[in-house]
This record gives C-alpha cells, structure tokens and sequence, in this order.
C-alpha cells in the first residue's frame, strides 16, 4: 500500500453524538450550511447530490468577502460508515470514516493531497490544517446544539 503521510492531512475526535445524527449532518444540505468550514466563513451549496457519482458544488465566503467555490464528486458512500469524495482545484481525496461507539461517533477525517508540495502550499496560503481544526471544532458546537 502506498504511503500517504506526506501527503494527507488527519484529524479523528469522538463526538458525543450517535452516528445516526453525525451521519445526518454530513449528508443534509441544511445541516452542512450551518458547521462547514474554517471559523468566519459561510457557505451556499449549489448543489449536493449525496450519492456515488453525485455532485458537491458549494461557495464558501471569507471574512474578508473573498468567495471561495468548491467542486466535489462523490467516489464512494457506505451509509453511516464512510464517506469518499475527490475535491477539485486543490485536488485532493476526502475520506470521512464513522465508527459508532454507543452514543459516541468516532469521526477520522483525512485529506489526501496529489503530492507533499500541494499539501504544504494549501497549509501555507490557505492555513488548511488550521482551518480543518476550527471545521471540526464548529461540527463538535453544532451537534452540542442539537443534543440540547
């Protein structure tokens, strides 16, 4: 197996919600408006066709006003276990791995970029592994409010 290290970005938290919810708030549109992206950004999906082959588009704005699209297909979907979707300009990999534990989910989530270059100008201009934390961290505050 090809070693990716290099390469990836990773981040694995347990949240307290079960999978049944954090499945849900990865798959549905009017959950993902509301945790996806760094601290200070707001999206707009496009279009998000949550199935194998389907299609992610969405924009995220910066707090600065930039726009940012994004285009994403989904590869692969095993429902409340796994999520795969191939992202473009940057190109990258996303797997979203889900492991039930009770009325805990166990969430890992790495990016694979195409080479160690990519991944260091996207954590160099774009503080991507600073705003993959603050993206986790929003999703963790968010099902805290849904718990309650």
């Amino acid at each position: 197996m090809e070693k990716t290290e290099t390469r990836e970005m990773r981040i694995t938290r347990t949240f307290k919600a079960p999978v049944e919810l954090m499945w849900e708030v990865w798959t549905d549109p009017a959950h993902i408006i509301n945790w996806w992206g760094p601290n200070g950004f707001t999206s707009i999906i496009h279009k998000m066709d949550f199935k194998e082959g389907g299609e992610w588009n969405l924009t995220m704005h910066g707090p600065d006003g930039t726009d940012y699209p994004n285009k994403s297909i989904y590869k692969e979907i095993i429902p409340l276990k796994k999520i795969v979707f191939e992202h473009f300009n940057p190109h990258f990999f996303t797997t979203v791995l889900f492991e039930s534990k009770g009325e805990e989910t166990e969430m890992n989530w790495t990016m694979v970029f195409d080479t160690a270059e990519i991944r260091e100008t996207v954590v160099k201009v774009h503080k991507a592994d600073e705003g993959l934390k603050q993206n986790v961290e929003k999703l963790d505050e968010y099902l805290s409010k849904l718990g309650n």
